[in-house]
């Protein structure tokens, strides 16, 4: 079964199959935050959609975050080491790619285990 939350014409924002939660990409509402302030919300909105399919951080299997710059990398992990389960620490990459619209500055997408 496959289970679809927050769908849209073009996606959905969480599908569950079996006990695996998939995230789409997540950005930032307030854009005119800085990185810091980008990577918080849209880690609030992780939070949230994890809590909605029956899940939370320290299930997160794996994660890939993107920035706009990769010279932010230090100011986006100040936000992620803040907020990530300790002990429970994912897999994880960092890449610098060139986002959807020029004022996101972080996108964040995690699998995690229900």
């Amino acid at each position: 079964m496959i289970q679809r939350f927050d769908t849209g014409p073009r996606m959905s924002q969480a599908v569950i199959h079996g006990n695996t939660v998939y995230l789409a990409g997540q950005v930032a509402d307030d854009t005119a935050q800085d990185v810091s302030g980008q990577t918080r919300q849209i880690l609030a909105t992780i939070d949230r959609l994890l809590s909605e399919c029956g899940t939370d951080k320290s299930r997160i299997l794996a994660a890939t975050l993107y920035l706009a710059d990769i010279a932010t990398f230090p100011q986006m992990n100040a936000a992620w080491d803040a907020w990530v389960a300790t002990g429970h620490t994912p897999a994880r990459a960092t890449v610098e790619a060139k986002l959807a619209a020029p004022e996101y500055k972080v996108e964040i997408q995690v699998i995690a285990a229900r």
